[in-house]
């Protein structure tokens, strides 16, 4: 606005002043600051299919901006979606991780009271080696001894 009344009281090149009632319109051949090449003029009639394809201009506009704000709710409500599933999957794996916590707990303690028994289980393992051990050793003189016995009975005859 400040620009056009300014050029209203401005003078011209010629030195004469212009009128601030005289609209100013690219037109009318009036120079304005402006650089709206808008072709609306006041009282003027307009061409009816100019009219008919600015309608249609901002109808499709609007539909294409309407189109733009709904699939951005659509994404959105899509994102909120996956962040309820999200969360609900969550609770689901935190509710798991405390069971198989218990369950590791109890697992411990279980091992923990059936130490003493696995300690008398690792002992007899420790003996019953042993014990085969002086069997084999055992088995092994007894063949000596038989043949030795069996050398000594062909020497009598």
């Amino acid at each position: 606005m400040a620009s056009t009344e300014s050029s209203h009281n401005e003078s011209d090149g010629a030195g004469t002043k212009k009128s601030p009632s005289t609209p100013c319109s690219p037109k009318k051949g009036n120079a304005t600051l402006s650089t709206s090449t808008s072709s609306y003029e006041p009282l003027e009639t307009h061409d009816p299919h100019l009219n008919k394809l600015a309608v249609t201009m901002f109808e499709k506009v609007s539909n294409y901006l309407q189109a733009e704000l709904t699939s951005s709710e659509s994404e959105y409500q899509l994102l909120e979606q996956m962040n309820k599933a999200t969360t609900a999957k969550y609770q689901d794996m935190r509710l798991i991780a405390a069971n198989v916590g218990k369950g590791i707990v109890e697992l411990n303690e279980k091992f923990k009271s059936l130490q003493g028994y696995l300690d008398q289980i690792d002992q007899i393992e420790e003996n019953i080696s042993k014990l085969e051990s002086a069997a084999y050793k055992l088995d092994a003189y007894t063949v000596r001894l038989e043949n030795k016995f069996k050398s000594l009975s062909t020497e009598k005859r």
